[in-house]
């Protein structure tokens, strides 16, 4: 019988090994994708700009915004929605940026690449000392095709080692690499290599350099032989992953789907998003949804404008808004809670569709965790939910997403009758454990 035991310790102690605890760092709700010949030091500012010019014309208040957007119209939750909202455009208003070298870039003559590789790490750098760059940043390289891959890991090369003078022999915070339109183990093999060699030719520590995975092809969820890669794609990374964001077009586009048909919502993307959670369920790395990628923008311009044009114009950010917000829900419902942008106009509904997802159910979660916690274990009926051990978690999980994103912070979570140190310790089974004496 020891015999056994002992095999199950092992056993154990290697899914532990594979499957680590939830360090409960900062995710980022958003990345906002710009092509890398346009990044400047004070981009995200600028962004932050524009996004609350847009704001005050087309969202002027509260009720209105709410309204335009499709988000809850209760005044009092619309007015908190609208606070956070006004103020992380002030504060923060691009959480995580990623300097584009493939879609948003194109492919351009050698000497412009390189040219904007160098500039864009001095910028980077520049706006790292002024502080005016997000918590978080980084750069797409090109896929790593036969077509590509030259030019994919050039402007790597090119890139870090500039960023790493400018900013005299480090890396910004959370500074991460993303590797889209993988369709074999091998690029991510590949990447890794280069990232450790980047590491050895500059002076970095080792693993300082970390990757993200784009999933995006129908060969990154089943290859030919009907096996799913994904969890092949981050054993490959040798702990340098840290997220994996889904590509919404191109992996509709693999699938034939006709460009009238490529959106958030359709049930091909759901199956990939699906695989990819239960691929990287508990592996310690985030998932990040697509983009929306109808903009906010007005049909008409000019200073002149008709009745009817102005009209239009708010009709076209209206519906863009209508979309954003219900795209971003799907994705949350669904457990992706971070997503791309790609115009300053879509930072708005970005914030306060999140926030939104948290504060309506943020009163009838309180009682039930609290109910829960109360009765020690014990299933309770709150009104027609029933609750069982695992639903303690879950809802312990989405206190601490919400603080998380920002939509509430620690303090208005303390209404489930949980202290800060229980929250921070983020394991229901803890507080029952402990709270049983």
């Amino acid at each position: 019988m020891e015999n056994l035991f002992s095999r199950l310790a092992i056993a154990n102690a290697q899914v532990s090994a594979r499957y680590p605890v939830d360090s409960g760092r900062r995710q980022p709700v958003h990345t906002v994708y710009g092509g890398a010949h346009l990044f400047s030091a004070d981009l995200a500012p600028k962004l932050g700009r524009v996004a609350r010019t847009a704001l005050d014309t087309y969202g002027a208040n509260p009720e209105e915004f709410a309204r335009a957007a499709g988000l809850p119209v209760d005044l009092d939750l619309a007015a908190v929605i609208y606070g956070r909202v006004t103020d992380k455009l002030a504060r923060e208003p691009v959480e995580d940026f990623r300097i584009d070298f493939e879609d948003g870039y194109g492919n351009r003559p050698d000497d412009e690449e390189d040219r904007h590789a160098a500039q864009a790490a001095k910028e980077t750098a520049r706006g790292r000392a002024d502080g005016t760059l997000p918590p978080f940043c980084g750069i797409r390289i090109k896929p790593l095709s036969d077509e590509l891959c030259r030019r994919s890991l050039r402007t790597l090369d090119r890139h870090v080692t500039a960023l790493v003078e400018a900013c005299g022999g480090e890396l910004p915070d959370n500074f991460v690499v993303t590797l889209p339109k993988i369709t074999t183990v091998e690029h991510v093999r590949v990447l890794v290599e280069a990232l450790a060699m980047l590491e050895q030719s500059t002076g970095l520590p080792e693993r300082s350099l970390a990757l993200e995975l784009m999933i995006e092809t129908t060969q990154s969820i089943l290859d030919v032989d009907g096996k799913s890669p994904l969890g092949l794609f981050l054993d490959a990374s040798d702990g340098r992953c840290v997220a994996a964001h889904f590509g919404t077009y191109d992996y509709t586009a693999s699938c034939n789907i006709t460009a009238a048909h490529q959106h958030m919502t359709h049930p091909t993307c759901d199956f990939a998003r699906h695989m990819m959670q239960v691929a990287y369920s508990g592996r310690g790395i985030w998932l990040s949804d697509g983009a929306t990628n109808i903009m906010p923008v007005p049909v008409h311009r000019g200073e002149s404008l008709t009745d009817d044009q102005r009209a239009d114009n708010r009709r076209s950010v209206h519906d863009a808004w209508r979309l954003h917000v219900e795209h971003i829900r799907h994705s949350l419902i669904h457990g992706y809670y971070q997503g791309w942008d790609l115009h300053p106009a879509q930072l708005p509904t970005r914030y306060a569709a999140v926030y939104a997802f948290f504060l309506e159910s943020l009163p009838a979660a309180s009682q039930r965790l609290r109910n829960f916690v109360d009765k020690a274990a014990q299933a309770t009926l709150v009104g027609d939910v029933f609750d069982d051990a695992a639903t303690g978690q879950g809802l312990l999980n989405f206190f601490l997403r919400g603080i998380n994103c920002g939509a509430f912070p620690e303090s208005e979570a303390l209404a489930t009758g949980l202290t800060l140190e229980e929250l921070r310790g983020r394991s229901f089974v803890k507080i029952l454990e402990n709270r049983r004496g």
